[in-house]
């Protein structure tokens, strides 16, 4: 007997609503502002019965090719091969910024004195799910940007200074663990994610389609 639809986990429901409208979408059924717009509604909603019915209109279902498509762009990347254990990164009135799909260490230590960097770890590849971020920032400032769905733990302090942390506090138990430590004088460090998970699903749903487009 098939499990009630109110008593399946809404999380899980909300997925497969939100797949099947990217993948409409990305076949042309679905205009983009119809898209977004049933998008919004779709990660708004906590009542079942609303998500089923924002594609109750839609016949077509996702492929395997889909969803080996998502896999590869929203699961976390990691590493077979080992990598440093260490990396320094130096910014001594100049500046820095690591980004693009660069191979993480285990510890990152970072000064910055009368500078500033960025270290973006939205693409990143992860060799280990404990990172560790040694920040020491001096009249300067860092910026941090993380994924929504990997782990960050703050315990960096400031003097004469400030910290601005807007990533979320946890994420899954399989995801990786960032834990940012040290301290900020006379400067800032900001922790903030780079892009949300809308962007994201908008950025794949477009892919999708430049993807079926050209298949056609």
């Amino acid at each position: 007997m098939a499990v009630k639809l109110e008593d399946r986990p809404i999380e899980q429901v909300r997925e497969e609503v939100i797949d099947k409208l990217i993948f409409n979408y990305s076949h042309g059924v679905l205009s983009n502002e119809a898209f977004e717009r049933r998008l919004d509604s779709a990660m708004a909603s906590k009542h079942h019965h609303e998500l089923t019915d924002l594609v109750s209109d839609l016949k077509q279902n996702t492929s395997e090719e889909f969803t080996s498509q998502k896999e590869q762009k929203f699961n976390i990347n990691y590493s077979a091969e080992n990598s440093v254990e260490t990396e320094s990164i130096v910014n001594i009135f100049g500046g820095s910024n690591r980004s693009g799909q660069w191979t993480v260490p285990r510890e990152i230590r970072v000064l910055t004195v009368f500078g500033g960097g960025d270290i973006d770890f939205t693409d990143a590849i992860f060799s280990s799910p404990d990172v560790t971020v040694k920040v020491l920032c001096i009249f300067g400032g860092d910026n941090i940007y993380i994924p929504e769905n990997i782990n960050v733990i703050s315990k960096a302090f400031c003097i004469f200074g400030g910290i601005d942390n807007k990533a979320p506090s946890i994420a899954s138990r399989q995801a990786p663990t960032l834990t940012i430590e040290g301290l900020v004088l006379f400067g800032g460090l900001d922790i903030k994610i780079k892009r949300t998970i809308k962007e994201k699903f908008v950025t794949f749903a477009n892919q999708m389609k430049t993807l079926f487009n050209n298949k056609t």
